[in-house]
């Protein structure tokens, strides 16, 4: 390989890997790699964001709806310094992303050199099961094979260190000789399953019981067809982890939808009255929302034995593939005749849509931000990927959204950091450049990082088969998640000077910026918005102005938390008129499934004696 520096080297690795983009930033601790781009023709595709931290949540959204490791790059310093988020976010929600990150010099290093970050410590714990610095040229393939084997085996995030004068090097093979470590490409594929005796116990469990709740999270994916016939043999609800939203559909009368704070109340309700509860492919944390620790005899399927057995005290605990495992039960259970569970379960669903249908219905001033989520449900493209940003975009999300079919989503699952939701989408439409893909993103994300990425839009748009890139800001001026949990948790006032945000024209920046936007200040107009974006021919910003006094209540609110919200409003908080009026109109649709407005019509406002 005459000729061939270590920079080239790598790049030619990546591509042996099958990768298709690198989501970076420059610096020149990276320069030799950069160099290399240049005489590889930009192969794999060098994707520019406008921060570091931005180019590490975009592999993140690449690699969750690609199924492909994301790959992201930064320089020495301070550019592997912004990663850090991002790759955080990738372990804690168990996505294969590997991160290229320059050092200085090997002359330098331990010399407390400019940009000098002693980077195997900082990166010991995001990247603790494959953090390695290439020292020599030797060291490659092994250490790039290696963090992309551990990667796809882990779910999780590993680092390969380069010097900067490492970069610049010629690049010699490993030999056959002593303290040598060659390498092989590839992993092969697997897909483990538990004993018998194992299965066994667990198809036990499963038929002793006459009221069954199954929740999946993301690891049930490959397995959507094996979890459908259980529920149908077990008579079973289905309850879906926030990262799970996506594996089972929505429109399915069994699936109870979203699980936890920002879930249902048929999630709820599956919960506490279940016997059984099974539960696949997810680590979800919140045990408060999971039956009683005596309720339930309780059955996990996860191919990771380090996650199993959390969470709830399963009598039987399967380590395996979800679809291999499922394959294996699936012989041994018994269909249950008895259905009133079953029919229990889908009525709950059906009143719950119902009652969603209601409260997006509720006058808001000027709109309220359930409504413009519930009209995008009908309007999502049969093979939409959609993306949400943390806060109280995400419970509209969880709530509003029937993901059916083809249909993709996701968010940030465990870190709930604020800021993905734009990224992901761009992430999203480097791996399925032809299908349109839509962020839900409130204000306070958008002005983080949100807006800036609409640049990195701008640049890459025109080279998408499919150019429609949608995002949604609802726009309220208010940190609004956190007002609400400082409310209903402890009756706290607002207090602006931490909450309160500018009202930028979202819509107007886009179009300064050569792509399309409108700004919606009215309850009708908010359907016209969603269409023209819909059949944009260039991303398209909706600047949504929506109201900040619609709650979003937890599933198992009672009316004391409204009262708390109401406390709040006579210590001075400066929503209180509206605010303890949503309070109670959002929570009087879930109790009252008699109630109904003047008016089915979106928008349209209250009964009055539900009002007061």
């Amino acid at each position: 390989m005459a000729g061939t520096k270590v920079s080239d080297y790598v790049l030619q690795r990546l591509r042996e890997w099958e990768v298709d983009h690198v989501f970076a930033y420059a610096g020149d601790g990276i320069n030799g790699l950069l160099a290399a781009w240049g005489r590889a023709d930009d192969n794999p595709r060098f994707v520019q964001s406008r921060h570091e931290e931005m180019s590490a949540f975009q592999a993140v959204g690449y690699a969750k709806f690609s199924g492909k490791a994301g790959v992201c790059a930064a320089t020495s310093g301070p550019g592997a310094i912004h990663l850090l988020n991002g790759l955080y976010d990738a372990k804690l929600d168990h996505v294969p992303v590997v991160a290229l990150v320059g050092q200085t010099d090997r002359s330098a290093m331990g010399g407390s050199y400019q940009q000098e970050v002693d980077l195997q410590n900082l990166y010991k714990d995001v990247a603790s099961d494959f953090c390695e610095t290439a020292m020599v040229p030797e060291q490659l393939p092994n250490l790039i094979d290696r963090a992309f084997r551990t990667a796809y085996a882990r779910r999780t995030v590993t680092a390969v260190i380069i010097p900067a004068d490492v970069q610049q090097l010629d690049y010699s093979p490993p030999t056959h000789a002593f303290k040598m470590v060659p390498s092989s490409m590839g992993i092969g594929q697997y897909a483990p399953v538990p004993a018998d005796a194992d299965i066994e116990r667990a198809a036990e469990v499963l038929n002793a019981g006459d009221k069954v709740a199954v929740l999946i999270g993301q690891g049930a994916r490959g397995a959507r067809a094996e979890v459908e016939e259980l529920a149908d043999v077990l008579g079973a609800g289905v309850a879906k982890a926030l990262l799970g939203k996506d594996v089972l559909p929505d429109d399915l009368p069994y699936v109870t939808g979203a699980i936890g704070l920002l879930g249902t109340r048929p999630s709820y309700e599956l919960m506490r009255d279940c016997d059984t509860l099974l539960m696949i492919g997810s680590s979800f944390p919140y045990t408060q929302f999971m039956p009683e620790l005596d309720q339930a005899r309780g059955v996990q399927i996860d191919i990771d034995p380090h996650m199993i057995g959390l969470r709830y005290p399963f009598e039987v605990n399967l380590v395996g593939d979800a679809a291999e495992t499922l394959r294996r039960l699936l012989p041994r259970l018994h269909r249950k005749k008895e259905r009133s569970w079953r029919e229990k379960v889908e009525k709950d669903v059906a009143r719950w849509w119902e009652v969603m249908q209601r409260r997006a219905a509720v006058d808001a001033d000027p709109i309220n931000p359930e409504y413009v989520v519930h009209a995008l449900d009908g309007r999502l493209p049969d093979d939409a990927i959609v993306t949400a940003d943390s806060g109280s975009a995400a419970n509209w999300y969880a709530r509003h959204l029937r993901l059916r079919g083809r249909m993709r989503g996701s968010l940030s699952g465990t870190l709930a950091t604020m800021g993905p939701g734009v990224p992901y989408a761009i992430g999203a439409k480097f791996a399925h450049p032809d299908r349109p893909a839509i962020a839900l993103v409130g204000d306070g994300a958008m002005q983080m990082n949100g807006m800036m990425e609409m640049v990195t839009a701008a640049k890459y748009w025109q080279g998408w088969s499919d150019p429609r890139l949608i995002v949604a800001v609802l726009n309220n001026r208010d940190l609004n998640q956190v007002t609400w949990e400082m409310r209903a948790m402890s009756g706290a006032p607002q207090f602006e000077e931490s909450q309160a945000i500018p009202d930028l024209p979202y819509a107007e920046i886009a179009q300064r910026i050569g792509l399309e936007g409108v700004r919606v200040e009215k309850p009708e107009q908010v359907e016209e918005a969603w269409d023209r974006a819909l059949s944009a021919d260039r991303p398209f910003v909706i600047d949504f102005r929506t109201d900040p006094a619609v709650p979003p209540i937890p599933p198992h609110a009672e009316l004391d938390q409204i009262e708390a919200a109401a406390f709040a409003v006579l210590k001075g908080d400066s929503d209180r008129a509206s605010m303890a009026k949503q309070g109670f109109l959002a929570k009087v649709q879930e109790i009252l499934p008699g109630t109904r407005h003047r008016s089915d019509r979106p928008g349209a406002g209250a009964d009055d004696s539900t009002g007061k």
